[in-house]
């Protein structure tokens, strides 16, 4: 353990994690780890580079989004030391810190892991942070609390091998209810409660929907269970991602996620590779952590409180206030402006809620927070202390409360300017259609560019960043999507691509639009009126703004720059990192063999089992690179290498390579099969590193941890 961490009160674990951190930024720094390993690496501990040089994104992982006030006072004196002051709140739940060095996050992940937040998976190819409507725990809707469920599936995936250097991450999302608040309907894997009636009582499980995405082309998630006892949570999850990591796409970055692979291969035999695998896992018990606040005990109590601002008070209250299931509390939206909230004003927050509430905090879907469990006595003295930091404009989750990703404030995918496009839209819905600016009925989300990491694509008005050539010029535009969003049943709806236009006409393309939606359909679900209407009616009332005839010098400009646009869209980091070097392989072989080795004396076997399983593909791999054949899914890798080396006695083996490696799937855990299983992996190395001319790996080394 390094002086940073070992008389720290963290975990094991962590204290690991953070040491081995640091030791790898040594290792970057003087030569000795290329760049795209280490940013594979990095990406896992939540470091993610940004557009500017030098800087990185450091994001926190903060499932189902609850953070302590504690917590929070952690992460805003952690954002003025290390990053700009900002703490900015994502649609997944998250926290980002931006312009850290790389050298800092050591230090930033030592304090995190004290508070009890941690940084460890939060981006890379891994399970991503798991996310859950922000009511959940307080939903009168809902039939029971999901956040225990979810905190479980966090802590047993956290660190396990299986998910660690996946084809491309996983989003999973629980919703409270039938609702489906927390766009379930867009995850890898969606889960939505169920309570049934049995002979025994009633019986609590889940709705499970797979393989929904969005990005560049938008797959809403299909039903795959319609109950899913409770009892088999981890294991449907765990045997899903081993699929996943199996034959999921490894070469086609754009093609590597969970919903591409269903569409291949079909739900269907998706399932039948699902229950394979599940029958070989041995059962994992839930181990629930009651997560839900019970009570919530202010430090001042003050009553019959007359807010001086009546009127703003009321509509806060219709807006932003909600009764919870719990009687006598009430749950507050708290609207954070594009997501952005100031280190200063996020203590004072956190001492406003300790003093009038006693409760904590949850990041909202929508980059906004939810303070819970208020009492009613304490909402005229809350509704003003909000107001003194800015925070409490009515109209939460509303049309004019408008989500962007920060585009090309700090990221490298990002092609056109969304926050200050969200803020121009924003103040131009107050303004002029002030009657909207608070229906739920429409709403808009920008993303910087079509990976809709501002969710464009569930917005009824969508846009992501996107160009125009011209007269050999480049046009800053917008990509205008209409359609998308959630009905009040649950029903999850996709927008659709109308038309592409400047980013400066964009207030004008709002205007037709809202004008003819007061004009023909006033109170009607904007994305119901959409598909009323039909995607050619609006393209009609739109196309005359894309007409470039007559364009201005200034619409060359972006929102918020000075000088003509030009395009600078540089190597985005979301959807991990891919390198193919040989010995850079049999170098991360070796390490997971050692870790197989460490789990296997820890008694942890089927992380030993999943380790050994990832020596004996990755050795394959690399065997078959050197010969200059490319495989894209590791199913791939096992048939090539019977194909190019057992079949051609190349190598020998008692057996087929498949039949070697696919006794993972044949065998139940044990301590047996464990030992048996690691030593064939270690057998099979040494054998690929003489073929490559290597020194075999020094038993002497890993011994140590050998002890079954």
């Amino acid at each position: 353990m390094t002086q940073l961490t070992e008389d720290l009160n963290i975990s094991k674990a962590a204290k690991k994690d953070i040491a081995e951190l640091q030791h790898k930024i040594e290792l970057f720094r003087s030569g000795q780890i290329a760049e795209e390993k280490f940013k594979a690496y990095r990406l896992t501990r939540g470091v993610y580079g940004q557009r500017q040089q030098g800087v990185q994104m450091f994001r926190l992982k903060i499932p189902a989004g609850r953070i302590t006030t504690d917590q929070l006072r952690t992460v805003a004196a952690l954002s003025e030391k290390y990053a700009t002051g900002n703490l900015h709140l994502t649609t997944r739940q998250n926290i980002q810190l931006h312009h850290v060095k790389l050298d800092d996050s050591p230090a930033i992940w030592t304090a995190l892991e004290e508070s009890g937040l941690t940084a460890r998976e939060a981006c890379g190819n891994t399970v991503r942070n798991i996310t859950a409507s922000h009511k959940a725990g307080i939903d009168p809707h809902e039939p029971f609390d999901v956040t225990p469920y979810l905190d479980a599936v966090f802590r047993f995936f956290l660190r396990n091998p299986i998910c660690q250097e996946m084809g491309r991450k996983i989003k999973i999302a629980f919703s409270s209810s039938e609702k489906d608040t927390a766009f379930a309907f867009i995850h890898d894997f969606g889960f939505i409660p169920i309570l049934r009636k049995t002979e025994q009582g009633e019986e609590k499980g889940f709705r499970v929907l797979v393989g929904g995405g969005l990005g560049a082309q938008t797959i809403l998630a299909q039903e795959f269970f319609d109950f899913l006892s409770e009892s088999r949570l981890i294991n449907f999850l765990e045997a899903a991602l081993r699929v996943f990591d199996r034959y999921g796409e490894r070469e086609k970055r754009m093609k590597a996620r969970l919903k591409f692979l269903i569409k291949n291969i079909g739900l269907e035999e998706f399932r039948r590779l699902l229950e394979e695998e599940e029958k070989v896992l041995h059962h994992k018990p839930l181990e629930l952590n009651e997560t839900t606040l019970k009570t919530a005990i202010p430090q001042t109590v003050i009553k019959n409180y007359a807010p001086g601002d009546q009127w703003g008070y009321q509509k806060w209250l219709d807006s932003n206030v909600f009764e919870q299931k719990q009687e006598g509390y009430y749950g507050v939206l708290v609207k954070a402006p594009l997501g952005n909230i100031d280190h200063k004003t996020a203590i004072k927050l956190a001492e406003t809620i300790d003093k009038f509430v006693g409760g904590d905090l949850v990041i909202s879907v929508y980059q906004g927070l939810v303070i819970r469990f208020v009492q009613k006595d304490a909402l005229p003295i809350l509704f003003e202390k909000l107001g003194e930091l800015g925070l409490n404009q009515s109209g939460a989750e509303s049309f004019a409360d408008i989500t962007a990703c920060p585009g090309t404030d700090t990221c490298n995918l990002g092609v056109t300017n969304s926050t200050a496009l969200a803020t121009v839209l924003e103040n131009f819905l107050l303004e002029e259609y002030p009657q909207l600016a608070n229906s739920k009925l429409l709403s808009t989300k920008i993303s910087g560019c079509m990976n809709a990491c501002g969710q464009h694509m569930i917005a009824g008005i969508g846009l992501h960043g996107s160009s125009i050539k011209n007269d050999g010029k480049v046009v800053p535009a917008m990509q205008v999507v209409l359609g998308g969003g959630l009905r009040a049943d649950g029903t999850g709806l996709a927008a659709e691509k109308v038309i592409k236009l400047p980013t400066k006409r964009i207030p004008e393309a709002f205007r037709v639009l809202l004008n003819d939606y007061e004009t023909n359909a006033a109170g009607t679900f904007y994305p119901d009126y959409f598909r009323e209407q039909g995607k050619k009616y609006f393209y009609d009332l739109l196309k005359h703004l894309g007409d470039l005839s007559e364009i201005e010098g200034s619409e060359y400009i972006d929102w918020n720059h000075k000088e003509e646009y030009i395009p600078e869209i540089g190597v985005g980091e979301c959807a991990g990192v891919s390198f193919d070097l040989i010995s850079t392989i049999f170098n991360e072989a070796e390490e997971k063999l050692n870790n197989a080795y460490e789990h296997l004396s820890e008694n942890r076997l089927e992380h030993a089992i999943y380790n050994s399983y990832n020596v004996l593909v990755s050795t394959a791999k690399a065997l078959l690179l050197a010969e200059d054949i490319q495989c894209n899914t590791q199913v791939a890798i096992i048939e090539d290498f019977d194909k190019h080396f057992v079949e051609t006695g190349k190598v020998t083996l008692e057996s087929t390579f498949s039949d070697l490696v696919y006794q993972i799937k044949e065998q139940k855990p044990s301590e047996e099969f464990a030992g048996h299983y690691l030593k064939t992996a270690h057998q099979f190395l040494d054998k690929a590193k003489s073929i490559r001319g290597i020194k075999p790996t020094e038993k002497s080394v890993i011994t140590h941890f050998y002890k079954a």
